[in-house]
């Protein structure tokens, strides 16, 4: 039986892997998506392949998981598994309000919270937790954020960013930063998986612990690359909207300042074993270029994202302790977690489709709605008049109009201002104009009546 949960947990892991993935795929593109830079499914193309190439890079982070912040020799699978029970939850729960929290706390709070449930107190190393984890936490964001400032004043005071050529050389610079920023999160946050598949198979006896820290083997470090990589591909597009449109309004000098301050913090952290949170310093980085540009920052997104980083190692960690709480009663326990894990993961991910976000429409609107029937504030949609009344004078060109989607019905629109009457027929939904007016298709043919 313990071979049979060794591979369940395994699977576990890459589960959490993949949500890491889309959760955290916002921290290398959220920037260059909403300047343009890049086409948001090549920007997440891209972040796929260099997130698997960066998770093969080092394995400096993934021996801080797997010995450093846990004793290894009281670290039972059960454990293992109910931390990774928290960690996921967590990582659904905050993508489904399209919160940018730390992956990487919320797999720590997880795994502590079983730790302490199962082995008790021991089984953690708290000196390890304070220095690598807790004080990084609190330092990262705000060097990330005074550099990604200090960088985006100096951008636009050498250059006149207004200018063609300037605007083009900055977006072009932006794919070069938002890259390395792909490749040092799969570099920082990839290993964190590795880390916890190895702690399972030093815990259950199929590999030797190792003084300082084990270091995984090559299955171990290409199925996580890969996990982290398809999960970067499927988008995570809700906590890209916040990202890149929620917290600033984001221009090509800022978006490439912020990531290219981004990837020095994550990649030092990395070298020296820090296990950081790439979305905090990401994070951190956004709001100090809007500060650096003098720009509306959205405190009030700030706020909520600052919250969930506050809450995300205890409330990750009580859910994990309760997971452990439930699997240490038998088999029958630990299948009862795992059953509760996929109908509390189906659950969410339903609730997500009464406001699906996709690559057509993440730079829509900033906020991220959840509840059914609400209508976001600010959004607006576009449509095609097909079909007009003949007015004299007016010809037969056809306008495209933007229509708020709070506007009270029966308002007069731009349409009748022009037209001198309301249009027959109003079609295209906002969506597809979208997406025919990224192809360059926004010619419409007019109807005489």
């Amino acid at each position: 039986m313990t071979l049979t949960l060794v591979i369940i947990v395994v699977a576990t892991a890459l589960a959490f892997d993949f949500t890491n993935g889309f959760h955290d795929s916002a921290n290398a593109m959220a920037t260059s998506v909403a300047t343009g830079a890049f086409k948001p499914r090549i920007a997440v193309l891209v972040a796929a392949i260099l997130n698997f190439v960066g998770a093969s890079m080092a394995t400096e982070v993934a021996k801080t998981v797997s010995g450093g912040i846990v004793d290894d020799r009281l670290v039972t699978v059960q454990a293992v598994f109910a931390g990774l029970v928290g960690a996921i939850l967590w990582n659904l729960f905050t993508w489904l309000l399209g919160l940018p929290s730390s992956s990487s706390h919320a797999m720590f709070g997880g795994l502590i919270g079983a730790v302490i449930m199962s082995s008790g107190l021991a089984g953690i190393h708290a000196g390890v937790i304070v220095s690598k984890i807790l004080l990084p936490a609190l330092v990262a964001p705000l060097v990330a954020g005074v550099a990604s400032g200090l960088a985006t004043r100096a951008a636009y005071r050498i250059t006149d960013h207004t200018a063609h050529h300037a605007a083009r050389t900055f977006r072009m610079g932006q794919r070069i930063s938002a890259s390395m920023v792909a490749l040092a999160h799969g570099t920082s946050d990839g290993q964190k998986t590795m880390g916890l598949i190895t702690l399972v198979l030093v815990a259950s006896g199929y590999q030797q612990s190792e003084a300082g820290g084990t270091r995984p083997y090559e299955w171990v470090i290409v199925a996580a690359g890969l996990c982290i990589a398809l999960g970067t591909y499927s988008g995570g597009w809700r906590i890209m909207r916040t990202m890149g449109k929620g917290l600033v309004e984001v221009e090509s000098p800022q978006g490439f300042a912020c990531e290219s301050a981004a990837t020095v913090a994550i990649l030092a952290s990395a070298h020296l074993g820090f296990a950081l949170s790439t979305t905090h310093v990401c994070s951190g980085a956004v709001l100090g270029s809007g500060i650096g540009r003098r720009t509306t920052v959205n405190w009030k997104i700030a706020g909520r994202m600052l919250a969930a980083w506050l809450i995300t190692l205890p409330a990750s960690g009580l859910v994990g302790a309760l997971a452990a709480l439930v699997t240490k009663q038998g088999t029958w326990g630990f299948f009862l977690a795992l059953a509760a894990l996929i109908i509390a993961a189906l659950a969410i991910f339903r609730i997500s489709q009464h406001h699906k976000i996709s690559h057509s429409n993440v730079n829509d609107a900033a906020e991220v709605a959840v509840l059914p029937g609400r209508r976001l504030r600010g959004a607006k949609r576009r449509v095609g008049i097909v079909a007009m009344p003949k007015v004299p004078g007016a010809g037969r060109s056809v306008e495209h109009v933007t229509i708020p989607d709070a506007a009270p019905s029966g308002a007069p629109t731009a349409a009748e201002t022009i037209a001198g009457t309301r249009p027959a027929v109003l079609t295209v939904s906002p969506e597809r104009h979208a997406r025919r007016r990224r192809a360059g298709k926004t010619k419409t043919k007019a109807v005489a009546a």
